[in-house]
């Protein structure tokens, strides 16, 4: 994956540099997401904290966990709506600059 760069003024402030890798999902579906999966293999799958859920029709920025810096760029992604139903399996790549993952 793409490290983000963080400006050297941040950097000789702050004393030390974080990178915060994240994405959005847009829920271009007439349901609640109340779930969503990502897998590295397609055998193991990672939940993301989405809260409540995306509504219909909104857009989230949803963040990377730390221990996936050194991951491939594609992941396999699903989303469970609030009717209990499952999305196909999607691949993304994480390499592409602002990527928005749309569920449809």
């Amino acid at each position: 994956m793409k490290k983000l760069m963080v400006a050297a003024a941040l950097a000789l402030l702050s004393g030390s540099v974080f990178a915060e890798y994240s994405f959005e999902v847009y829920n271009n579906t007439g349901s609640r997401i109340v779930g969503i999966e990502a897998s590295e293999d397609g055998d193991s799958w990672g939940d993301f904290n989405i809260g409540r859920g995306i509504p219909s029709g909104a857009t989230s920025k949803l963040v990377w966990d730390s221990s996936t810096d050194d991951g491939n760029c594609v992941w396999a992604f699903r989303a469970t709506f609030a009717d209990g139903s499952v999305s196909e399996e999607v691949d993304f790549d994480f390499c592409e600059e602002d990527l928005v993952l749309e569920f449809d």
